[in-house]
This record gives C-alpha cells, sequence and structure tokens, in this order.
C-alpha cells in the first residue's frame, strides 16, 4: 500500500519589502543597469509598500525622483551628440512622465498623510489637494476638495484669518473653472472684486465664467438665462478690457481672449445698443477720466 509522503517543509515566503532593500543596498543610488536590479523603479516601489507612511514614504520617492532626473541628464548628454536616436527619445520620454508623476506622488503624501495631520482646517491644504488630483485626471476627487477649502471659509467675514489671502482664492477660482464648477468661481470672484475692484485678471475670470455658463444654457435650451449670463459675462470682460487699457497691462494673451470672448457674445447677442456700452451704462463703472483722476 503506497503511502502519500509528506509534505515537504516550506520555507517562510518573504515580503516583497526585503528583496527590495537588498537591492537598495547593491544599488544605493540607482545608478545600475535595471537587468541586474538597478535604477529608480525599486525606490518608487518601497515608497508605495512603506508601512510607515507620511516621511518615510517621501524619502524613497526622492530617491526615485533624483535616481530619474540622473538619468535622464545621462540620456540628453548622449542624446545631444547622436540626435537622429529616436529610441532614446522614447525613453527620454517615458522617464520624464515617470518623474512627473513620481513628484506628483511626493506632493499627494504631503497632503495626505503629512499636512492632514497638521493643518486640516487650513483651505490652502485642500486648495493645493485639488491641484494634485486636477494633474491626475481626478475631478471627482478635486470637487471634492475644492468643495471642502470652499466650506472652511465662505461664510466668513473678510477680516477672519482663515479667509485665504487674495492671490490664493484668484488661484482657487481657476481651479473652481478647471473642474467646471462656474457658479462656485463666480461667487469667489464676486467677493474678490468687493475687496478691490482693480484686478485685470479677476474681471477677466469673472467674465470667463460666466460666458462658460451661458454656453452651458444654451447647450440645456434656457435661453433666458443663457443670454441673463453673457450679458453679465460682457460687463465683466469690457472692465476687464478697460483696466486692462488704464494699467498697461502686460499679459497679451489675457487682452486678446477678453476681446476674443467679446466677439463671440456680440455674435450671440448682437452689439451692445448705441449710447449703453457694458462697461459704462450697465456695469456703472466709471470713465477712463474719472479712474485717471482718483488715481491721482
Amino acid at each position: 500500500m503506497c503511502r502519500t509522503p509528506p509534505p515537504l517543509p516550506r520555507r517562510p515566503l518573504r515580503h516583497p519589502r526585503a528583496f527590495l532593500l537588498r537591492a537598495v543596498a547593491i544599488d544605493e543610488d540607482g545608478a545600475r543597469d535595471e537587468s541586474v536590479g538597478g535604477g529608480p523603479e525599486k525606490f518608487l516601489s518601497l515608497a508605495q509598500l512603506s508601512e510607515e507612511g507620511g516621511k518615510d514614504s517621501v524619502s524613497w520617492f526622492e530617491k526615485g525622483a533624483a535616481a530619474l532626473k540622473a538619468r535622464i541628464q545621462a540620456l540628453e548628454s548622449t542624446k545631444e551628440k547622436s540626435k537622429h536616436n529616436d529610441e532614446q527619445a522614447i525613453i527620454l520620454q517615458e522617464l520624464r512622465k515617470k518623474l512627473a508623476m513620481t513628484l506628483c506622488s511626493v506632493a499627494e503624501v504631503y497632503m495626505t498623510d503629512l499636512s492632514y495631520h497638521v493643518a486640516p482646517d487650513f483651505a490652502e491644504t485642500w486648495q493645493t489637494l485639488a491641484n494634485v488630483r486636477i494633474s491626475q485626471s481626478r475631478f471627482d476627487d478635486a470637487k471634492a476638495a475644492l468643495n471642502r477649502s470652499l466650506e472652511l471659509w465662505k461664510d466668513l467675514p473678510p477680516e477672519d484669518p482663515s479667509v485665504p489671502d487674495f492671490p490664493s482664492r484668484v488661484g482657487l477660482s481657476r481651479l473652481l473653472m478647471e473642474v467646471e464648477m462656474e457658479q462656485e468661481a463666480i461667487e469667489v470672484l464676486e467677493r474678490l472684486v468687493g475687496e478691490d475692484d482693480q484686478s485685470v485678471e479677476v474681471w477677466y475670470l469673472g467674465g470667463w465664467s460666466l460666458y462658460v455658463m451661458g454656453e452651458k444654457q444654451k447647450d440645456n435650451k434656457a435661453e433666458e438665462d443663457c443670454k441673463a449670463s453673457w450679458i453679465s459675462s460682457r460687463v465683466w470682460l469690457n472692465q476687464c478690457l478697460h483696466l486692462y487699457k488704464l494699467q498697461n497691462y502686460e499679459d497679451e494673451r489675457l487682452g486678446e481672449h477678453a476681446r476674443e470672448l467679446l466677439a463671440a457674445i456680440g455674435k450671440e447677442l448682437g452689439e451692445a445698443p448705441e449710447g449703453k456700452e457694458d462697461d459704462d451704462d450697465e456695469s456703472g463703472w466709471e470713465d477712463d477720466e474719472s479712474d485717471e483722476e482718483m488715481q491721482e
């Protein structure tokens, strides 16, 4: 009678992290060839497998980023000598993409594992996280972070120290527009205008937001709402260009885009009635001469 032989003793499985750490001991800076365990990948894997997270993950990501930068620089120097090497160009593109994602991962760790513990009620933290999520095309997560940022200060008076500074809120309005939260962007911009009505960028962003809202309302057959949004957009954009000229504003692309938006509105609504210019009668803003007198 044959008996089943007893199972052979099994060696305990080693955690992948142990093998990665051995590879690091052999190739501390990631300079060796990947075929023998070199390169940056082990550092990036250790960052993701870190049980501690936080600073430990960041340190491994930074080692990986340093190794990637070194490889990019080495390839760029050889590429200059052999400009027709398509394979090198492809490798360089992949390495740059991987470096960008690594740096985003560092930012993400700071936002999630580190900053939340230090300043969970700091609006700029959530705003920065939203920026990272947008770069990752994670728009729902970005919207959630932006809503959290807004909730922390939108009902507070302007003098409250929890309200982000003016430039931060201008940046916030841009992020809101990127994730198609135009209504929230307009609310932020209206508050900014109330604090400083001389900002060319704020008037431009408000006009742009209202123009996009009008486009969406047109697509949804909300004709009256669409017309109202575009009329308001024209007011904001005209005031933008009014200040643009008055201040000799240097951003030519902003001025060009503002004029393009106004031209598009003109095609939809027709030009403003003669004698009732949007930047004067409809918006209630003073003319150039009055503005110059105020500045003097």
